[in-house]
C-alpha cells in the first residue's frame, strides 16, 4: 500500500508501546504488519470502530496464528466471531444479564474477596502478585458471578487463564492446554445451566442468562453455553491481567501510588489510565467488508485492521502528556473496543478491578519489584506470567 511504515507484530520482543510505534504513528495514521494494517491514531480508530463497512476482525484469529481444535471452533462461533443479526441475537442474551444494577449488587462481595486476600498479604512482606492476588481475586469474582462457591475458583481461573494463551502471538505452542481448558469450561457451563433448570439457582449471571435465553426463544443450548464461556474467559483474563499491569505502573510511578492511597476518588480514573498506559488487550481488530476509501488510502475488501489501543490513547492529537497520571481526565480510550462489538463485560471489569484496587491501596504503604517480572509478549493479549513484589504494609 505504498510507503507505509512496517511494524513486526509477530516478533515476541516487539511492544505495541515501543518507540517504533511512536515513530510509525508520527509518519502515518497506519502501518503494515504481518497481520494486516495497524491503525495508530485516535481519530481513525474511532472512525473505523463506528463504520459499518468494517466487521469484527477477530473471527479469523485462529487462522491468523495457525491454531485449530476446540478453542478455534468456540471462538468462530462466539459473540465475538459473529456479525449482524447473529451477533445481536447472542449479545441480547448477555447485555441485560450484566446490567449495571446487577453488577453493583455484587460490589460488597467483590470488596470482601479483596479484603480477605489482602489479609493474607498483610502477614508477609513479599509475594508473587499474580498467584497471591490477581488470579484468586479474578477467579473468586467470576465464581460469584456464576453462582458458585468461592472455593471453586481455581478450576475456573486456571482454565480461563489457559484460554488466554490462545490470544497471544505465541498461541500455537499452547494449543493442547487451551483446547483442554475450553472443553472443561463448556462442561462447567453445562452443569451451571442444569443447576438453574433444577431450580437451585435463580440469582446468578447464569440464571439471568437462562431467563434471557428463554425469553428470546431463538438460541440453541450450544449458543447459550458459548456465551457463558466467553463471559468466563473475558471476566477472568481481563481482571487478572489488568491488576498486574496496573500494579507495575504504580511500582514504576510511586508518587501516583501515594496519591491513590490518600484519595479513593481517584480509583475509577486509575482503572481507565491502566488501560490507556498498559492495555491487556493491545489491539481491537476489524476487517473491511468492501473497498473503503479513508484519508487518502483505499483499503481493499478483506483487509484486516488492528486498532492499537496504546498508540491511539497516547496520540498527541488528544494526549499532550503521555506519562502515567491518574489525576488527568482524558478522552475515552478504546481498550474495550467500540461500536457494535463494544465489550459486553466492560462494567464488570471496571467494577471488580476498582474494588481490588481499593483494598490494595489500604494494604501496601509502599510497593516495589522483588526481582524481574516475566511478561507475555506485548502484542495480542498480554499480562504478567510472574510479578514478584515486596512491600511495606500500611
Amino acid at each position: 500500500m505504498g510507503n507505509l511504515p512496517y511494524l513486526d507484530l509477530k516478533d515476541p520482543g516487539f511492544s505495541t508501546r515501543g518507540p517504533e510505534v511512536v515513530a510509525a504513528r508520527e509518519a502515518h495514521w497506519c502501518a503494515e504488519t504481518p497481520f494486516g494494517l495497524a491503525v495508530l491514531r485516535y481519530r481513525q480508530v474511532g472512525k473505523i470502530l463506528r463504520d459499518r463497512r468494517f466487521r469484527q476482525g477477530s473471527h479469523n484469529w485462529p487462522e491468523t496464528v495457525g491454531i485449530e481444535g476446540r478453542f478455534a471452533d468456540f471462538w468462530r462461533d462466539s459473540v465475538i466471531g459473529r456479525e449482524g443479526d447473529s451477533h445481536q441475537k447472542l449479545r441480547a442474551l448477555a447485555v441485560p444479564a450484566l446490567s449495571e444494577d446487577y453488577v453493583l449488587s455484587l460490589v460488597p462481595t467483590f470488596d470482601e474477596i479483596a479484603r480477605d486476600l489482602c489479609a493474607d498479604l498483610r502477614e508477609k512482606s513479599a509475594c508473587e502478585f499474580q498467584s497471591a492476588f490477581c488470579e484468586p481475586f479474578a477467579g473468586q469474582a467470576i465464581t460469584t458471578l456464576l453462582g458458585m462457591e468461592r472455593e471453586a475458583w481455581p478450576l475456573v481461573a486456571h482454565n480461563a487463564a489457559d484460554l488466554g494463551l490462545a490470544m497471544g502471538i505465541e498461541a500455537p505452542k499452547y494449543q493442547e492446554r487451551f483446547n483442554a481448558a475450553c472443553e472443561t469450561l463448556f462442561q462447567l457451563a453445562d452443569q451451571l445451566v442444569v443447576k438453574v433448570r433444577r431450580g437451585e439457582d435463580s440469582e446468578s449471571y447464569v440464571a439471568r442468562m437462562v431467563a434471557e435465553f428463554d425469553r428470546n426463544g431463538d438460541c440453541t443450548h450450544e449458543e447459550l453455553l458459548n456465551t457463558i464461556v466467553i463471559s468466563i474467559f473475558g471476566g477472568v483474563d481481563t481482571t487478572r491481567a489488568l491488576l498486574g499491569l496496573g500494579l507495575s505502573l504504580f511500582i514504576e510511578n510511586p508518587d501516583q501510588w501515594q496519591m491513590l492511597r490518600k484519595d479513593e476518588s481517584l480509583i475509577p480514573n486509575a482503572v481507565e489510565e491502566f488501560i490507556r498506559a498498559r492495555p491487556t488487550t493491545t489491539w481491537s481488530t476489524r476487517e473491511a467488508v468492501e473497498d473503503v476509501e479513508m484519508d487518502g488510502m483505499v483499503i481493499p475488501k478483506g483487509t484486516v485492521l488492528n486498532l492499537l489501543v496504546h498508540a491511539s490513547a497516547r496520540d498527541p492529537e488528544i494526549c499532550e502528556d503521555p506519562s502515567f497520571d491518574i489525576t488527568v481526565k482524558r478522552k475515552r480510550h478504546f481498550g474495550f473496543g467500540g461500536g457494535a462489538h463494544h465489550c459486553i463485560g466492560h462494567f464488570v471489569a471496571r467494577t471488580d478491578t476498582g474494588c481490588a484496587l481499593d483494598a490494595l491501596r489500604q494494604t501496601f504503604r509502599t510497593v516495589a519489584y522483588d526481582g524481574a517480572p516475566e511478561w507475555l509478549p506485548d502484542s495480542g493479549n498480554t499480562g504478567a506470567l510472574s510479578l514478584p513484589v515486596k512491600y511495606e504494609v500500611a
